[in-house]
This record gives structure tokens, sequence and C-alpha cells, in this order.
């Protein structure tokens, strides 16, 4: 019986010229963040599944691969046993949590505050389709320890400026804050006990339409008349700007925060992007509680960055309020983007290809890649090949630039484009 080599549904393969181009994003997101103060951390990527479980995630909480008890703790002879007995820990399904509990176990260590990177995997338990894996790396900045609008507004920034460096060019930076929505929501008619479940059909008015929107609150059961007052409110053309939101929004300095971050953010940008306010933009994660945002090319119609600020995360762990803010850009959508679009344009690299034969031995062609790369050249050793030319035409595919033959007189001769 043939063994099935596919990967997992769900995850992929990547072939070496497209972990090229994932490898060139990965790096120069990293040299921009890294100009910009922040430092890189690492993370396990499983967690507790108590953690897990209480993290506030919205609907990713149905998504979490959890792990199976070992050894003496996976006990399967006690009866009416229940999921959660059978395991104690997870796969995270995004970087903020294990974030929050890194800091909280090593804040007396850290800077404050703190500007840290992580770019590494995550997981989900998605339907497999186009556009989502359940394996996916994730890029994310966080301020933590700012309780100021500077730390949004140099988020949005510096994640605009790695966008542009990777060839991305009039997006838009949508943003919203949770407290508006909630005054909105409650003004509707809702109790604030609902607001986090109404945030999330909310958080779904892209893809499903007012309509639809309206149609999931009601089959959640929620009283069709604060269902109506909030789908009239929204659909209203006049809440959508800075002047209207004092009607909606007691908290006048969230809304002063909000067009600060807006209006600095818009004079940063210099014209090379838009920021705006959205009075639709939700984000779905639970544990955002204040100012949310999200990057979105028109030309591609999607979102490839989202964030917002997570007061509460933290002190969940250490028994206090730690400010904490972060964005998020979405490397595989990204990556995807840029292969489909033809944007990644490598460098012309010196590349030699130095073929050795049966009168050369394998230690003579290392020896002269070494040389060679003493030069600045990229080389790669190669046995010569019983169809040279068959050899020679793979090399010029391939993307070599020259060729070195050990058992032939002369150096390096040019491979033909």
């Amino acid at each position: 019986m043939d063994v099935n080599t596919n990967p997992v549904k769900g995850t992929k393969d990547y072939l070496p010229a497209e972990v090229v181009v994932r490898d060139y994003v990965k790096s120069l997101i990293l040299e921009v963040y890294r100009q910009n103060g922040f430092q890189r951390i690492e993370t396990p990527m499983i967690e507790s599944i108590e953690r897990l479980d209480k993290s506030d995630g919205g609907e990713n909480l149905s998504l979490i691969f959890k792990i199976l008890k070992r050894g003496a703790k996976l006990d399967l002879a006690n009866q009416n046993l229940k999921e959660n007995d059978l395991v104690d820990s997870g796969l995270r399904y995004d970087l903020t949590l294990p974030l929050a509990r890194y800091y909280a176990n090593n804040r007396h260590r850290l800077k404050n505050p703190f500007k840290v990177i992580q770019v590494d995997k995550v997981f989900r338990a998605e339907k497999p389709q186009k556009g989502r894996l359940r394996e996916f790396y994730q890029c994310d900045i966080d301020v933590i320890g700012d309780e100021s609008v500077a730390a949004e507004i140099e988020l949005i920034y510096v994640t605009s400026e790695a966008l542009l460096k990777l060839g991305f060019s009039n997006f838009v930076v949508r943003v919203n804050d949770r407290r508006i929505l909630k005054n909105v929501i409650v003004s509707a008619g809702f109790d604030a006990g609902e607001v986090s479940s109404v945030c999330v059909s909310i958080d779904k008015l892209d893809k499903v339409g007012m309509d639809g929107v309206r149609e999931e609150l009601i089959t959640k059961g929620f009283d069709v008349g604060a269902v109506e007052n909030l789908v009239k409110i929204m659909a209203d053309t006049s809440f959508g700007s800075f002047e209207t939101l004092g009607e909606v929004c007691r908290e006048t300095g969230v809304v002063e925060d909000l067009k600060r971050v807006v209006n600095i953010s818009n004079e940063l940008a210099d014209g090379r992007y838009k920021v705006e306010y959205d009075k639709s933009l939700v984000r779905g994660m639970g544990y955002y509680t204040g100012m949310v945002f999200e990057i979105v090319v028109p030309s591609f119609g999607t979102s490839i960055a989202g964030g917002g600020r997570y007061d509460n995360m933290i002190g969940t762990f250490v028994k206090e309020q730690i400010p904490a803010v972060g964005f998020s850009i979405g490397f595989e959508r990204i990556t995807s983007i840029m292969l489909e679009g033809g944007m990644f344009k490598p460098e012309v690299a010196k590349t030699v290809a130095v073929i050795y034969g049966e009168d050369s031995r394998v230690a003579d062609a290392i020896k002269k890649s070494n040389e060679l790369k003493r030069q600045d050249y990229k080389v790669t050793i190669f046995k010569k090949a019983t169809n040279p030319g068959k050899q020679l035409a793979y090399l010029e595919a391939e993307g070599f630039s020259y060729v070195c033959r050990l058992d032939e007189p002369g150096d390096l001769k040019p491979l033909k484009g």
C-alpha cells in the first residue's frame, strides 16, 4: 500500500523558492523593528490549557489544539471523563497570551516600557481552506508598560514602515476603540454583559453585511428592538466622524485620544498611506480593552495586519494592571500576495556553481568555494554530471551567474541568461 506523503491538512510544504521569499520577508520585518528599538524574544509553543481557556481569545478558543496528558496523569479508567480531564496543555493560538505570561514571569529583568518582537508559529484548528492554515507564522510587535496613546502611534508607524519597505503602498490603517463600541452597543439597549458577544457578530460585518449581522444577533437570542437600534446606528452615515461621536460615547477622553492617534499618524504617513476612523472595526479577540486597528490594501481586498490594546491580560498573572498594546502583521497573507503578485525582487547575487569531476576531489571544490566566498560570491558545489549540457541548463534555470569547472583550465565563466 502506498504511503500518503501529503502534509497534514491545513499545513504546507514550502519549496526552496518560496522559502527564499519567506526568509526575505522575515529578515526585512525584523530589520525595521530592531531599527526602531524593539527586542526579539521566544516563548514555548505549548501553554497551560487553563491559561489558554481563560485567555478571552474570542472564537479562537474553540480552535485550540489540545495535548493529551502523559504517563500517570492520563487515567482512562475513570468514568464520566470530560475533555479537560484528558488534557493539561495546548498549542498557542496567537502570540499575545504567551507574551503576557512571559512578561509576568520575567518583568523584573525587562526594560519599562518593554518593546518586544515575536516572529513565530501559532496553531489553530481551522477548517482547511484557501488562506486559512492550521500552522502559520505571526509577526508581532508590542509595547508593554505605556498607557499613553504614544504607544499606539509608534506601533502604527513602525508597522507601516515595515510594509512600505516590503513594497506595499496606498494601504489604509483603520482605527476604532472598543470603549466607543461598548457605548454604542449599550445605548442601543443591550446589557453590558452582552457587549462581547455582540462585538463578535459585528466583527463579521465585512463578510456577511449588515443583514447577516442582524440575523446572527437575533439567532443568538438578543432583544429584537436592541438589535434594530444597533443596526440603525451602524447604518447611520453621520455616525462615522469625530464630530458625531460625542452623541454616542460619553467618554470624551476616549474620542479625543482616538482623534489624536488618527491625526498624528496621518502626519507621519505623509501621504504614503491613510489612517482613518472606522466605526465598524471590532477585531475578534475578546481581550482587547481600548483602541483596535487593522491595515487593509484596497487593491488586494484584504487585511494584512491588525492589533489593539489589551490592558487587562497581564494583570491576570500579576494582580495589577499593566498597560499593553500590540500590532501583528499577517505574514502568510503577505508572502502569498508577494509571490502571486510578483512583488518580490531578489537582489542579483554573484552566484557560482563549482563543479568537480573524477580528476578533482570534493575537498578541492570546498577549498575553491571558500576562496570565492572571500570575494563575496555565493557558492554551491556540484559533482560533474554525465550530461554536462543538461547540467549547465539546470544551473542557468536555477539562477547561477557563473560556473567554475575544477577539471578544466580557466576560472569563472558566465552562464548566459
